[in-house]
C-alpha cells in the first residue's frame, strides 16, 4: 500500500508548498501595501499636499491621448482612472493604484526567487526557497527608493512590474527545454514578455534602454540561443503593436518627445552625475543596508557556476549600468532592475535544502537590521514626519536626500517641496480675478510658466470660477492658448516688472508667493496685465518650453 500511495503523495506535497509559498508573496505584498497607504495618511496629517506631477497627470487625464511631450499614455490613463474613482482630496486614495503597483512588485520578487530557483536547481518549491522569497520581498519592501516612487501616483510605479514580468518570462523560455511541453512553455512566456514590454513602453520611455540591455545580455550569453524561436518573433511583433499608437502620436506631433529629450541634456536642469557618485546613489537610493543583499545577487548571477541558466540576468546589470553612466541618465533610472538581485541575492544567502544554524542566525540578525534601518530612513523616502521635525531628524541622521535637478537651496528636499503652495498660489489667483469687474473678468486668461501651476489652477480653480491656464510648458503647449488674446491676462512666470512691461502696454504686481516650503521658481510676483503687443496665437510658437 504505501510503495503505491508514495509516488501520488509527491506531487501533493509539491502543491501544497507552493501553496504556502504563495501565501508567503501575498502577505508580504499586503504588508506592502499596507505601508504605502498608511504612510500616504501620515503624510497628509503632516501637511504635505499632491505632488506638483501628480496635478500634471490628472490634468493630462483629462486631456487622454496616445501620448504626450515627457510621457506615454498609460499614466494619464491610470490618473483618469483616479480621479473617476476617488477624485483627488485623500492622498492615500489618489496614490492607492500606485501602492497596488508596489505591491505587485513585491510579489513578483517572489516570483523570481521561484523561477531562478526552478532554473538553477531544477527542484520544487521547499522552504528554502521560501525563506529566500520572504528575505527578498523584504529587502525590496524597505528599499527606499521603492518606498518613494510607491508613494505617489506616476509611472514609476509601475515601471519594476513591466521590467520584472519581463525577466521572469525570459527565465522560464530559457528553461522551457527541461519542463514538459517546451513548445507551449515558451509561446506562452514569450507572449507574455511581448504584453509586458509592450505595455511598459506605453508606460515609461526607459522601457527602450532596459530592453536593448536585456538583448545585448542575451547576445552575450549561451541564452542567446532562445532568440532563434519564432516564438522570439511574435513577441516582437506584440511590443510593436502595443507600443505603435504612441509612435504615431509621435510622428503626427514631429516628435515631441525627443526634443523634450534633447533638451534636457543640453540644458543644466539635470544634476549629471561623475560614475563614483552615481554608483554611490545606488547604494543610498536603495537604502545602504541593502546593499550586502542585492550586490551579492549580482555577483553571484555573474561568476557562479550554479547560476549559469540565468548567467544573462548578471549580464544585464553591468550593460544597463554603463548605459545610463554614459547617458548621464538620473541615478534612479536603475531602480526598476534591482528587485530581480534581491531576488538573487536571496538564493545566494538561502540555498534550498542546505540548512546551517549558522547561515539562519545570520540572516535573521540582517532581517532585524533591514527593519530597523526602514524605520530609521523612511522619513527620508515618504514625508511622514512634518516639515519641522524632517528637518530636525535629518540633523540627528547627519543626512538630507540629493535633488536630481539643480536649483537655489530649500528647505525640504524637491520630492517634498513640490507638495506645498499649491491651494495657497489658487487662492491668490483668485482673489485677484474676483476682484475685476465683470466685463473684465469675461476676457482675462491666466498663463504660468510651467505645467505645475497651470495644472492646479486646473485642478482647483473651478470651484473659485477661474477660467482655464494655460501655458507653453510640455503638453500645454500642445493644447494651445484657448483662443486668448492677451487683453487682459493674470501671469505667474517668474518675470521680472521691467521684463513684462516689454511685452505689455501695462502689468502691475498684483499680489506674492512667498510660502518659504516650496521650491525657488514657486516664490515670486503675481502679475496683472493688459494689452499684450501680440497675441498669444501669434507669438504661441515662441511659448513652447519641453525640459
Amino acid at each position: 500500500m504505501s510503495a503505491i500511495a508514495t509516488p501520488a503523495a509527491a506531487p501533493t506535497e509539491q502543491r501544497e508548498s507552493f501553496r504556502r509559498f504563495v501565501w508567503i508573496c501575498l502577505a508580504m505584498a499586503g504588508v506592502k501595501l499596507a505601508i504605502q497607504v498608511i504612510g500616504n495618511i501620515l503624510a497628509q496629517r503632516g501637511g504635505y499636499g499632491i505632488f506638483r506631477d501628480e496635478m500634471y497627470y490628472l490634468i493630462c487625464g483629462r486631456h487622454l491621448a496616445f501620448g504626450y511631450v515627457d510621457q506615454p499614455p498609460m499614466v494619464a490613463l491610470q490618473a483618469r482612472v483616479t480621479d473617476m474613482l476617488f477624485g483627488y482630496d485623500h492622498m492615500w486614495s489618489l496614490r492607492l493604484i500606485s501602492g497596488i503597483a508596489g505591491a505587485a512588485k513585491v510579489f513578483l520578487t517572489g516570483a523570481l526567487v521561484w523561477a531562478m530557483g526552478s532554473a538553477v536547481r531544477g527542484s520544487a518549491v521547499g522552504s528554502g526557497s521560501r525563506r529566500a522569497a520572504a528575505l527578498a520581498m523584504l529587502g525590496v519592501t524597505v528599499g527606499g527608493v521603492f518606498l518613494g516612487i510607491d508613494s505617489y501616483l506616476s509611472m514609476n510605479s509601475f515601471e519594476p512590474v513591466f521590467w520584472m514580468l519581463c525577466a521572469l518570462a525570459l527565465i522560464r523560455i530559457a528553461q522551457a527545454d527541461t519542463l514538459p511541453d517546451p513548445e507551449r512553455v515558451a509561446r506562452n512566456w514569450w507572449v507574455v514578455l511581448g504584453v509586458s514590454a509592450g505595455l511598459g513602453l506605453e508606460n515609461k520611455a526607459n522601457e527602450v534602454f532596459f530592453l536593448v540591455a536585456v538583448l545585448v545580455a542575451l547576445l552575450l550569453t549561451p541564452q542567446r540561443r532562445i532568440l532563434a524561436s519564432r516564438w522570439f518573433g511574435v513577441a516582437v511583433a506584440i511590443i510593436v503593436a502595443l507600443a505603435l499608437p504612441n509612435l504615431l502620436w509621435q510622428i503626427h506631433n514631429h516628435w515631441p518627445t525627443l526634443e523634450w529629450l534633447v533638451g534636457i541634456s543640453k540644458s543644466n536642469k539635470d544634476v549629471k552625475l561623475p560614475p563614483l557618485r552615481f554608483l554611490l546613489g545606488q547604494v543610498i537610493m536603495l537604502t545602504p543596508w541593502t546593499v550586502f543583499l542585492w550586490l551579492s545577487g549580482v555577483v553571484w548571477l555573474l561568476v557562479s557556476e550554479a547560476a549559469r541558466p540565468v548567467r544573462f540576468l548578471g549580464v544585464l546589470y553591468p550593460v544597463f549600468l554603463v548605459m545610463m553612466m554614459a547617458l548621464h541618465a538620473k541615478d534612479y533610472y536603475l531602480a526598476p532592475v534591482y528587485p530581480i538581485y534581491f531576488a538573487a541575492g536571496a538564493m545566494r544567502w538561502l540555498p534550498a535544502n542546505r540548512t546551517s544554524t549558522t547561515r539562519n542566525v545570520l540572516v535573521s540578525v540582517y532581517g532585524v537590521l533591514l527593519v530597523v534601518g526602514f524605520f530609521l530612513t523612511i522619513p527620508f523616502s515618504m514625508p511622514l514626519l512634518s516639515p519641522e521635525k524632517f528637518v530636525a531628524w535629518s540633523k540627528i541622521m547627519h543626512f538630507k536626500p540629493a535633488d536630481s535637478e539643480n536649483h537655489d537651496a530649500t528647505i525640504l528636499p524637491q520630492f517634498y517641496a513640490d507638495r506645498f503652495g499649491w491651494h495657497e498660489m489658487v487662492e491668490k489667483v483668485a482673489r485677484i480675478y474676483n476682484s475685476l469687474p465683470p466685463e473684465e473678468r469675461a476676457i482675462t486668461g491666466i498663463y504660468t510658466g510651467n505645467y505645475g501651476e497651470a495644472s492646479a489652477i486646473n485642478l482647483f480653480g473651478p470651484k473659485y470660477g477661474l477660467p482655464t491656464a494655460i501655458s507653453g510648458h510640455q503638453s500645454y503647449w500642445l493644447w494651445g492658448p484657448h483662443g486668448y488674446t492677451g487683453q487682459e491676462t493674470i501671469i505667474i512666470n517668474g518675470a521680472t516688472l521691467a521684463e513684462m512691461n516689454k511685452v505689455y502696454a501695462s502689468c502691475v504686481v498684483a499680489d506674492q508667493l512667498n510660502n518659504p516650503l516650496s521650491m525657488p521658481w514657486e516664490k515670486g510676483p503675481i502679475f496683472l496685465c493688459h494689452g499684450r503687443k501680440a497675441t498669444y496665437t501669434a507669438d504661441w510658437k515662441d511659448f513652447k518650453y519641453y525640459y
